[in-house]
């Protein structure tokens, strides 16, 4: 499994491209307003799902709180092979 992180604001680290999109099999967003961006932007070029896990997104980066919510609310959306 392979992970990437992105942000749907021009000025995040990491912007969500047309590549990033194309490249996921789930698209998972902290909030509804993500989604609606990702798929006002990208609609056309997502190949998977898009999730949206209803977390405020105003924790830090790796915030020991956040990763358990992640944690948490992320994998009942990933299969086992």
């Amino acid at each position: 499994m392979e992970a990437l992180s992105a942000g749907t604001n021009a000025s995040a680290g990491v912007p969500l491209s047309v590549d990033l999109v194309g490249w996921a099999d789930i698209v998972f967003c902290m909030e509804k307003i993500h989604v609606r961006k990702v798929r006002q932007r990208f609609g056309r070029f997502l190949r998977g799902r898009v999730v949206c896990l209803d977390i405020p997104d105003r924790y830090g980066y790796m915030q020991p709180d956040l990763v358990a919510l992640l944690d948490r609310k992320v994998r009942p959306h990933l299969r086992r092979t």
